[in-house]
Formats: C-alpha cells, sequence, structure tokens
C-alpha cells in the first residue's frame, strides 16, 4: 500500500470533531510527561525489573540474581525508574528493597504485556 491511499484523497476537515477532541486536548507539561514515562520504559532492562516487581518487593540484590545483572548496572536502573516515579523503595537496616510505585504502574505495565501477546 503506498502511503497516498492511506491519506484523505480529499482535504475536509469535520470541524464538529475537531470541536470535541480539541477540549480533551491534554497540556503540554503532560504530555512531555507522559512521553517521558514511556521513555524510560522503552529500555528492555526496565521492563524486565518492572516485571518481577509486578510479582513482589524485592531487594536489589534479589533482582540483580533474577535478572543475571550486575549490581551497579540495577542500581542505574532503578534510578530512572525512581526519577519518573515508577518504583518506590524502603530502607530495612543496609538492605533496600524495591516495589512499583503505585496500581496504575502494574495496570500500564499489565495492559502493554495484553496488548504484545494479542493474536493479530
Amino acid at each position: 500500500m503506498t502511503d497516498d491511499k492511506l491519506i484523505c484523497q480529499d482535504y475536509c476537515p469535520n470541524l464538529k470533531n475537531i470541536e470535541e477532541v480539541e477540549s480533551e486536548e491534554l497540556s503540554k507539561n503532560v504530555v512531555k510527561n507522559l512521553a517521558a514515562t514511556f521513555k524510560v520504559l522503552s529500555d528492555p532492562t526496565r521492563i524486565r525489573i518492572i516485571n518481577v516487581l509486578a510479582n513482589k518487593e524485592l531487594c536489589v540484590c534479589d533482582i540483580c540474581e533474577l535478572l543475571d545483572m550486575s549490581q551497579s548496572a540495577i542500581s542505574h536502573q532503578l534510578r530512572k525508574l525512581r526519577d519518573m516515579n515508577l518504583v518506590k523503595y524502603r530502607k530495612e537496616g543496609r538492605v533496600v528493597h524495591y516495589s512499583l510505585d503505585d496500581e496504575h504502574i502494574l495496570q500500564l505495565f499489565c495492559q502493554g504485556l495484553e496488548h504484545v501477546r494479542e493474536d493479530r
């Protein structure tokens, strides 16, 4: 299929549709933050971390073992996830435990996973 078959042959915007959608347009700041969230989630290692944390709160050492990666590599990825409020941590003595920040992160992950697993 060529590109010209994928666009309107006559330019005829529907003003009623535009008006309806325009009122629901997102602010530039919200768009920027949402894009940044998806950008952080675009890394395979961070997806793997989200996956293991979707099942259970884990300490950094557990995540390292599960993903077969160094503590420094995992810490670097966790920092990026923390900066975007996708994961949170709690200290218990000298051990740091990580979990998903809230239910929204789990829902976002599960819906994305469901989408990619759909038969097309």
